[in-house]
């Protein structure tokens, strides 16, 4: 039995699932914050929040790898926040983030 909790316990990082995120900005002065997520092996998401007190219009790249990007535009007016997501068709090993906002 206590061989069985043993190799259990061995085995429990490999159910930790994790990949780096490298996120590049260009937030032009703007008041605005991001949060990226490891949402499953093929999807990557991103959290912008805007702290400013004006509209901003921001645009998302993901990459991961030799795959196509995938490109999100959405608007977060102020005081709020927004999500943009992104499937891929092969597991992401490292994802790449470019946001840029400007003010609306």
């Amino acid at each position: 039995m206590r061989k069985i909790c043993c190799v259990l316990l061995a085995m429990l990082p490999l159910s930790a699932f994790a990949y780096p995120i490298d996120v590049h900005k260009e937030l032009n002065g703007l008041k605005v914050d991001y949060t990226a997520y490891d949402t499953d092996a093929d999807i990557g998401s991103i959290q912008v929040n805007n702290y400013g007190s004006t509209d901003v219009a921001c645009t998302v790249v993901f990459r991961n790898g030799p795959e196509a990007p995938r490109t999100r535009k959405m608007d977060v007016p102020a005081g709020k926040f927004k999500n943009a997501t992104a499937k891929f068709n092969r597991t992401i090993i490292k994802l790449r983030i470019e946001l840029t906002c400007t003010p609306k």
